[in-house]
């Protein structure tokens, strides 16, 4: 993959906060309190429903969709992979050009990204659209064309904790005929982060993680309200960013008055060989993490997108950080 800029990795991340994979900027925070009350409800179990099917989207409006779907497409990664997990990827017909994940997504169609093919999907006459709190704020024409086309559009909130991420699963479940399944993904996911919370109580010396989700010159790191944050909270380990909150940008020589005992990187999709390049840089041979050599690079898509994979991203944090304790 080609080395995205700065500016381009910042505009693509206003848009789609995490969900991509490629965060490089602070994530949307929408924190009301209707949509605090709506994920909260939506995360609760739900029990199978026939058809018609009401909800609340993440939009804070109520929504009655008639007929369970046949085609669905999805605009952003994190949904298309929900979709999958819960059993309904047969359904999609379409999704956006970031939607890599699982490898059957390279089959479908593309429709665009922030900038959505509308003539194409309108061609394509979906049953239903699931789309992102920008296409709701910033296209709201497209979106009604759509519903003028026949399709239902349920907007789906920018989630930024497990929780959110649990609540999005349920409602896309609901509208897809899948509540059960996505309780079943829900519950699955809940139970693995206990396992791993259990493990982590046994840590008596939390260890220091510094965490780089883009390289010099322009290093940024997730402080709270995070996933990251999150998960290094559930592993009982202690974001040196800690006193952040979002997605920030720090000097080298700020980040070496750090002393992390951990370096973890997120870009290895685009930079050869992340851990060398932060292993030699000039003037970090004191920090602990260089000298013992815990370098490490992860999947950004599973500690930064929004869906089910985020389990994964923890389980692989842990092990990684705590080998002693989570490899056992």
């Amino acid at each position: 993959m080609k080395r995205w800029t700065l500016t381009t990795i910042i505009a693509v991340l206003m848009v789609f906060t995490a969900a991509c994979g490629t965060n490089k900027d602070q994530p949307v925070n929408d924190t009301s309190s209707q949509e605090t009350e709506t994920a909260e409800e939506s995360s609760q179990p739900q029990s199978d429903e026939t058809f018609p099917v009401t909800v609340v989207d993440g939009t804070g409006e109520e929504i009655t969709i008639e007929d369970e779907p046949e085609t669905i497409i999805s605009v952003i990664p994190s949904n298309t992979e929900i979709t999958y997990a819960i059993g309904q990827g047969e359904k999609l017909i379409a999704v956006d050009n970031y939607s890599n994940y699982p490898e059957e997504t390279a089959e479908l169609e593309k429709i665009g990204d922030q900038q959505l093919d509308v003539e194409k999907i309108l061609a394509l006459q979906p049953d239903l659209a699931l789309v992102t709190e920008y296409q709701h704020e910033n296209n709201p024409d497209i979106l009604n064309q759509f519903k003028e086309n026949g399709t239902d559009v349920v907007v789906i909130n920018s989630a930024e904790s497990f929780d959110q991420v649990y609540a999005s699963i349920n409602l896309i479940g609901k509208v897809t005929g899948a509540a059960e399944e996505a309780q079943n993904v829900v519950q699955e996911m809940q139970d693995r982060l206990e396992v791993v919370k259990e493990k982590a109580s046994r840590i008596e010396e939390p260890k220091r993680v510094w965490v780089e989700v883009s390289p010099a010159p322009d290093i940024f790191t997730p402080g709270q309200n995070t996933f990251m944050h999150e998960m290094l909270e559930s592993i009982h380990a202690v974001n040196t960013a800690g006193d952040q909150t979002g997605w920030v940008k720090m000097t080298e020589e700020e980040i070496v008055t750090l002393n992390p005992d951990v370096i973890i990187t997120t870009y290895g999709y685009y930079v050869d060989n992340p851990a060398e390049g932060v292993l030699s840089r000039e003037g970090w041979t004191e920090v602990p993490a260089i000298k013992n050599e815990q370098v490490y690079d992860v999947n950004n898509d599973t500690v930064t997108r929004p869906g089910p994979r985020l389990i994964d991203g923890v389980e692989t944090l842990a092990e990684l950080i705590y080998p002693d304790v989570f490899k056992n």
